[in-house]
């Protein structure tokens, strides 16, 4: 099926397979660069970007849905992914919008289940960088990375739903570990710092910082140091794996 057929079955006959007026969206963290990115894609047509999202099919759960949207744009399968907040406004999605992306195909579609209002619930997820491997659908034309703190101008309240996925991910940061799905498997103690001076956008205090993230006890110091460096090289970590998913569920109660 081409994609121009398989776009016109979906605005006449995809609430057959699909939930009416509920969708998925997710909103992809990275960490490159000392920068928190967001995973994006540029829609055709309309050229704003949007976020990773999709809807529910009716013969699966709602994180089901969340992870095989996850798993199509990004190539992962074993992510941290966390459900933070439901957008409902009654504009933020309408049948003049929705209608843009078929601009240029041959067929014309005037009532559809796609023109009704959709409610949205909003995922974030967290994932190492360079093991994501970006894939746009069949309404895009790219899918790239973007400094969360230089978005382009985005279709319906996505922008809003990335603000509101960082906040919960600062607070997630005070009672939770990160850093596991967004650094490499071996890191220093700086970097990790770093990670969490770029998510709460603010410096922290190196001593404080170190001496609460150790009596965590998520962490493991080996016995190598950070190749490549000037001076005194720092001492690698990894995270301590039965430590660091026991915290995820009892939580830490730290406060940064």
């Amino acid at each position: 099926m081409d994609i121009e057929h398989y776009i016109e079955e979906l605005f006449a006959k995809g609430h057959e397979k699909y939930l009416p007026h509920l969708s998925v969206d997710c909103v992809v963290f990275g960490f490159h660069d000392n920068e928190l990115r967001v995973l994006l894609l540029k829609q055709r047509n309309v050229k704003q970007w949007a976020l990773p999202g999709g809807f529910i099919k009716r013969s699966e759960p709602l994180e089901g849905a969340a992870r095989r949207i996850l798993e199509e744009r990004t190539g992962m399968n074993d992510v941290f992914l966390r459900q933070f907040e439901t957008f409902g406004a009654t504009q933020r999605s309408s049948a003049k919008a929705n209608e843009q992306f078929i601009q240029g195909l041959s067929f014309k579609v005037s009532e559809s289940w796609l023109y009704d209002r959709f409610l949205t619930i909003g995922y974030y997820a967290l994932v190492e960088y360079y093991k994501v491997k970006a894939v746009p659908d069949i309404f895009s034309e790219e899918c790239r990375w973007h400094n969360v703190h230089k978005l382009p101008k985005t279709i319906h309240d996505h922008g809003e739903i990335v603000r509101r996925a960082w906040e919960s991910l600062r607070i997630h940061l005070n009672y939770y570990p990160v850093g596991y799905n967004l650094l490499p498997e071996k890191f220093t103690m700086p970097e990790l710092q770093k990670l969490y001076e770029t998510i709460l956008d603010r410096p922290l205090d190196r001593r404080n910082f170190q001496r609460k993230i150790l009596s965590t006890g998520i962490l493991q110091r080996l016995d190598e140091v950070k190749a490549g460096v000037a001076h005194k090289a720092p001492y690698l970590y990894k995270f301590h794996l039965a430590n660091y998913e026991k915290a995820l569920k009892t939580g830490l109660g730290f406060n940064l």
